[in-house]
C-alpha cells in the first residue's frame, strides 16, 4: 500500500467556565467535522483553565506534535480574556495592537458606541501574527505559526472556520458508515475484530446503547477509502445476519 501524508490538528479549549460545567462546549464537534472536510484529522482535544502558564505550556506541546493547533475561547474584551497573552508567551514575543484589527474594530463599532479601551483589547495579537476573518462580530481571529486562535462563541468560531475553508493543506477526508443492531457488543466482539483485521486501512468503532429496554450497538466503519468502507459494511452486515441478528444500515 502506498504511504501517504496524514495531516493532524489539535484543539485547545480555553476557559474556567468549561471546566466548571457552567458552559457546555459546542466547538469540538464542529471543529472535528470541518477538519475532516479539509482532510485533516483531529488528533486531540484538551481543556485548560484561564491560566497563562497552563495555556502557554499546552500550546507549545500541541503545536509541536501536530500540523495545526486551533484554540477557542479567551479572546474577548474583558480582563480574563488572556489567550493572546498566553500564546504570545508561548512564542516568546510581545503583545501588540494590530493596526488592521484596530481599523476593523473602529469601523464595526462606529455606530455601536465606538471603540473603547475594552474593545481595543480585541485588536491585540502576538507580534508577527496574521488576522483571521470574522464577518459576524467584527473582532478578527489570529494566526501565528501553525496556531489558529478563534473565538469561543460557537457561531463566531464557525464563521472563522468557514473563512479558512480550502486554505489549509490536508490529505483525504475520512469516510464513515454505520451499521447498527440490537445485540450486546460483547457477543460480536470477535466478529468486529476479525472484520477489521481483514480490511487493512479500516477501523471499526463500537458504540453501545439501550433502547426500549433492549441492548444494542452501532458500529462505525471508517477509512479514507470509500470502497473499503463499503466492502467492510457488507461483510459486517453479513456476519451479523449469520449470527442471528438483523443489521440496520445507517445505524439505530
Amino acid at each position: 500500500m502506498t504511504e501517504h501524508r496524514v495531516w493532524t490538528a489539535a484543539l485547545l479549549v480555553i476557559g474556567d467556565e468549561i471546566l466548571s460545567g457552567r458552559t457546555q462546549d459546542k466547538n469540538v464537534a464542529q471543529v472535528a467535522i470541518w477538519l475532516n472536510e479539509q482532510g485533516i484529522r483531529l488528533s486531540e482535544v484538551r481543556i485548560v483553565p484561564d491560566m497563562i502558564h497552563r495555556i502557554a505550556e499546552a500550546v507549545n506541546e500541541l503545536r509541536a506534535t501536530n500540523d495545526y493547533l486551533f484554540t477557542t475561547g479567551g479572546i474577548g474584551p474583558t480582563h480574563d480574556d488572556i489567550t493572546v497573552d498566553a500564546i504570545a508567551e508561548a512564542f516568546g514575543v510581545p503583545v501588540v495592537v494590530h493596526p488592521v484589527a484596530r481599523q476593523i474594530l473602529e469601523r464595526f463599532y462606529e455606530t455601536r458606541g465606538r471603540v473603547n479601551e475594552a474593545r481595543l483589547r480585541m485588536a491585540r495579537v502576538p507580534e508577527g501574527a496574521e488576522l483571521l476573518e470574522n464577518p459576524l462580530s467584527g473582532a478578527p481571529g489570529v494566526k501565528i505559526g501553525n496556531v489558529f486562535i478563534m473565538a469561543g462563541v460557537p457561531s463566531i468560531a464557525a464563521t472563522m472556520l468557514q473563512a479558512l475553508t480550502g486554505k489549509l493543506e490536508g490529505g483525504r477526508p475520512v469516510v464513515s458508515m454505520t451499521v447498527g443492531a440490537f445485540v450486546p457488543e460483547s457477543e460480536v466482539a470477535d466478529l468486529l475484530r476479525e472484520t477489521e483485521a481483514s480490511h487493512e486501512g479500516v477501523s471499526i468503532g463500537s458504540y453501545p446503547f439501550t433502547k426500549d429496554g433492549r441492548f444494542g450497538a452501532n458500529f462505525v466503519i471508517r477509512s479514507e477509502n470509500r470502497s473499503l468502507v463499503e466492502q467492510c459494511v457488507d461483510e459486517l452486515a453479513h456476519g451479523l445476519v449469520s449470527a442471528g441478528y438483523e443489521p440496520a444500515l445507517g445505524g439505530i
